[in-house]
C-alpha cells in the first residue's frame, strides 16, 4: 500500500519519505529518541521516486516523535519537522514530527468534561534559595483538603494537558477533588539537580505556603517528571513528613554505569551522589506509596528500575509502569490514567 509522503507506521515496521524532486539535498538523517540503531539512521535515496526513504523494523513504542536532520550540497546542514508530514506535537524544546501506530489512541479524558473550578497565581520567597517561587493554583468548586504539587508545572499543564485531566477526572468522579498546584521550575538545572537549599525551600516555604492558600494541613501529592521526579524523591527523602505519596515520571536517577552520556549535565555528581545514597539507604522510617512510569524505549529505563526496586527494599508502596513511549510529555500524559489515577484514589 502507498502512504504518499511523510512517514507510517504499520505491522512490520515504520516507513519514512521525503519528497526531493530536483534532489537538491545530500543526505537525510532520522532524529529520534526511541532507541532506534544510530546506524540505521540515514535516509536512501530513490531515484525512481525521486525522493529519500527509510525503513526500520517496529519499535517498543506505540509513537514516534521526530525530526528530520538535512544535509545540504553546501555542506550546511539544519534540524526540522518533516514537511510531507502534517503531525506535529508541541514539547518544552520545539515542535517535532509524529509517527502513531495502529495500536495508539489518546486518553478518553481528553474529551470529558471539566469541573468547575478556578485559577490563581501565588508568589512564594524562598529564603533558602534566595530566590521567589512562581505558583499557579488551580482548585475546584468542590471543597477539599487534598493538593496536588507538580515540578514543571507550566510545562506540565501546556504538553500533557495536567489541569484538564485533573478537572475532567475530577467531574467523571474518578478521583476525589484536590487543589493541583503548578510550580514553575525557576532554574531548572540547579534547583531540580538533588539540590539541598531547594529541598529546604520547597519543605520550609512553597509548602506551607500552598497548604495556607488551600486551608489544609495535609501533606501533599508530589508529581514530576524526569529532573523534576528526582527532584521531588529527593525533597521527600529529605523532608518526608510533607508528602502522602509521589508520582515520579522517567526519574533521572543517573548512575556512571548506566548513564555515562549524561555525564556533562553540569550537576552530574550532585545527582549521582544522592542516588547511591538511596540505593545504600537501610528501611525508610516515613515510606510512601509511590508510583513510577517510564518509556520502554527511554535509556534510562533501567535506572528506574533500579530505583524502584530500592525504594521497594526499604518500604515504600512502589509500582513501576513501563509504558509504550518515550521521554517527552505526551507519553508522560497517556500514563496519568490509570496510574495517577490509582495512586490519587489509593491516598484518598
Amino acid at each position: 500500500m502507498d502512504h504518499g509522503f511523510g512517514g507510517w507506521c504499520g505491522g512490520d515496521g515504520i516507513m519514512f519519505r521525503l519528497s526531493d524532486p530536483d534532489r537538491s539535498l545530500a543526505g537525510v538523517r532520522l532524529i529520534q529518541a526511541i532507541g532506534l540503531p544510530p546506524d540505521r539512521l540515514d535516509f536512501a535515496f530513490d531515484e525512481g521516486e525521486r525522493a529519500w526513504r527509510l525503513s526500520l523494523p517496529r519499535p517498543a513504542a506505540w509513537r514516534i516523535e521526530y525530526l528530520l536532520e538535512r544535509r545540504h550540497p553546501d555542506g550546511e546542514v539544519d534540524r526540522t519537522c518533516d514537511p510531507d508530514n502534517p503531525r506535529r506535537v508541541g514539547g518544552a524544546f520545539g515542535d517535532k514530527s509524529v509517527v502513531e501506530c495502529p495500536e495508539y489512541a489518546e486518553p478518553a479524558w481528553l474529551r470529558l468534561p471539566a469541573a468547575e473550578g478556578h485559577w490563581r497565581e501565588l508568589g512564594v520567597r524562598a529564603p533558602a534559595l534566595k530566590a521567589d517561587f512562581a505558583v499557579r493554583i488551580w482548585s475546584p468548586a468542590t471543597p477539599t483538603d487534598r493538593v496536588v504539587v507538580v515540578h514543571d508545572g507550566p510545562e506540565y499543564d501546556k504538553y500533557a494537558s495536567l489541569g484538564q485531566y485533573s478537572a475532567a477526572m475530577i467531574a467523571a468522579g474518578r478521583i476525589p477533588p484536590h487543589h493541583l498546584v503548578l510550580l514553575d521550575p525557576g532554574d531548572r538545572n540547579e534547583w531540580y539537580s538533588a539540590n539541598p537549599a531547594y529541598a529546604r525551600g520547597l519543605a520550609d516555604s512553597v509548602l506551607p505556603a500552598v497548604r495556607a492558600e488551600c486551608g489544609t494541613a495535609r501533606p501533599v501529592v508530589g508529581v514530576g517528571t524526569s529532573l523534576g521526579a528526582l527532584a521531588m524523591l529527593h525533597a521527600q527523602r529529605r523532608h518526608p513528613r510533607g508528602f502522602a505519596a509521589l508520582f515520579l515520571q522517567s526519574g533521572s536517577y543517573f548512575r556512571p554505569h548506566l548513564d555515562g552520556q549524561e555525564s556533562r549535565f553540569v550537576r552530574f555528581r550532585r545527582i549521582v551522589r544522592f542516588t547511591d545514597a538511596v540505593h545504600r539507604a537501610g528501611r525508610s522510617r516515613y515510606p510512601v506509596p509511590a508510583v513510577l512510569t517510564c518509556g520502554r524505549v527511554e535509556e534510562n529505563l533501567t535506572n528506574n528500575r533500579d530505583m524502584a526496586a530500592a525504594l521497594r527494599g526499604q518500604g515504600y508502596g512502589v509500582e513501576l509502569h513501563e509504558v509504550p513511549d518515550a521521554h517527552n510529555f505526551t507519553g508522560w500524559r497517556d500514563a496519568l490514567d490509570p496510574y495517577l489515577t490509582d495512586l490519587l484514589k489509593w491516598v484518598g
